[in-house]
């Protein structure tokens, strides 16, 4: 493997190429139809990235997100500013982390002047983790990273946790050198040994102990083109990665509270008469006003809390909702890949979509379950978004196969 590594070559090594006579001109004298099978072969090649079977997925993650912060974020080849740039999409991500992953956990920390600072917990609200991102917003960019050090601090608040969740970070390096107090080969082997995988998106160029971090640890290195591809980048993180074969399978106790509202004197219109007034995410805040409409309750201990999914800090029992293990569920049983085939003149339209089939589009998608066809655009919407087979779901013989 490392002299296949070894022998690549980059693109600027590779031989001469006329990319221009990728583009031609048809019959009446258009580059439409050109730049539709550009596209559609873009649309295939993500289509065959994300073929990769039905991998079961983590369904609890733990992630810790390290931005670089030293002095050359401060450099425009990313507007305003590569640090401001990646802050944006930090946003992005962090609303896409919770929306894909709700019962999963995200912390975020800087690393500058040869220091690693940690800016939130990990913590399941992604309020707080958006506010404080755009807090960061006025942090001055100066010294050096320190690459180990946001390791080492990063494994400190990822080893305790439970077995059975995925233990992640990943970093966004705009440096090409590291100031670290140690040899930072002994970190990587204590991540590994922590089962913690470590992702890194390089900013400026390929920086050789950054690959070799994630190649030791089951991660992805990845340098960006330009502020689009970091964009792809950084969301191509939000998928779990595939359950590990050391990941034990244990059941894990959670609660389901009920919302209570509170009436204007301060108690709680709930058969929970114990329980405070005050949520304990605000319980050291010195204002009044934090105090919202609703609450709930831990089912365990009766503790407020104003949103969910959270721990509970007095039992530490999970508290979730019914939706948030819905939209979990797809993680553990994602649907098998949809069998790619050349279309037939018998099939003119997708099932999904209604769309009738073009000349342009040689091959079709089949559900080996239900046999129905759908086009690419279906496909990639059912494998990223839908999670479910129209097909599938429409047939009630299929589906109660499926539930059993």
């Amino acid at each position: 493997m490392a002299d296949e590594d070894e022998t690549k070559e980059y693109r600027w090594e590779s031989g001469y190429e006329k990319t221009w006579e990728a583009i031609k001109e048809d019959d009446d004298g258009l580059l439409e139809s050109n730049v539709a099978d550009l596209v559609a072969r873009a649309k295939r090649k993500r289509a065959a990235l994300k073929d990769t079977g039905a991998i079961q997925l983590g369904m609890m993650r733990h992630l810790f997100v390290v931005v670089d912060a030293s002095a050359c974020m401060f450099l425009q080849d990313l507007k305003p500013t590569r640090f401001l740039c990646v802050l944006k999409l930090l946003e992005v991500f962090v609303h896409e982390f919770f929306d894909l992953n709700p019962i999963s956990q995200l912390g975020i920390l800087t690393t500058k002047m040869k220091r690693s600072e940690q800016i939130t917990v990990l913590a399941g609200n992604q309020k707080k983790h958006i506010e404080a991102l755009q807090q960061l917003k006025d942090l001055s960019c100066e010294g050096e990273p320190s690459l180990q050090n946001s390791l080492e601090r990063a494994m400190n608040g990822l080893k305790n946790m439970p077995a059975y969740s995925s233990r992640e970070i990943l970093v966004l390096f705009g440096s090409l050198t590291t100031c670290d107090p140690g040899d930072i080969q002994k970190t990587i082997k204590s991540l590994k040994d922590n089962n913690i995988r470590v992702s890194i998106i390089g900013l400026a160029a390929e920086v050789r102990i950054c690959q070799e971090i994630a190649k030791k640890t089951g991660g992805t290195y990845n340098v960006l083109i330009d502020d689009h591809h970091l964009k792809e980048l950084i969301l191509n993180q939000v998928q779990p990665p595939a359950v590990a074969g050391s990941m034990e399978a244990s059941l894990v106790k959670m609660g389901f509270p009920g919302a209570s509202p509170i009436v204007n004197d301060g108690t709680s219109d709930s058969s929970a008469d114990h329980a405070p007034a005050y949520c304990l995410c605000h319980i050291e805040s010195e204002t009044s006003s934090l105090m919202g409409p609703n609450g709930y309750n831990c089912p365990q201990c009766g503790s407020r809390y104003c949103e969910l999914p959270v721990e509970c800090k007095q039992c530490g029992l999970t508290l979730v909702s019914a939706p948030h293990l819905a939209r979990s569920y797809h993680h553990l049983f994602p649907i098998k890949p949809f069998i790619e085939r050349a279309q037939v003149r018998e099939t003119t339209h997708c099932f999904a979509c209604a769309k009738l089939f073009v000349e342009a589009e040689t091959n079709v998608y089949e559900c080996e379950n239900c046999n129905q066809i759908v086009c690419l655009d279906c496909d990639l919407f059912i494998r990223e978004t839908l999670h479910t087979c129209p097909g599938c779901a429409s047939d009630p013989v299929t589906a109660q196969m499926k539930t059993n």
